[in-house]
């Protein structure tokens, strides 16, 4: 489950490198994978911690 909070950082950092050089298209994008890999990631923790 780390992997998806590293690969959530990465889109996040990809974003804000895009949006500050103007890629508004490709930031909102990477903004939007990174939010869905968190949201996984908080349902899989969720899930983990009822299941153990």
């Amino acid at each position: 489950m780390a992997d998806l909070i590293g690969l959530a950082v990465a889109f996040l950092v990809l974003a804000l490198v895009a949006f500050i050089l103007g890629a508004r298209g490709i930031a909102g994008f990477s903004m939007e994978i990174a939010k869905w890999l968190v949201i996984i990631f908080i349902v899989l923790a969720i899930l983990t911690f009822f299941f153990r």
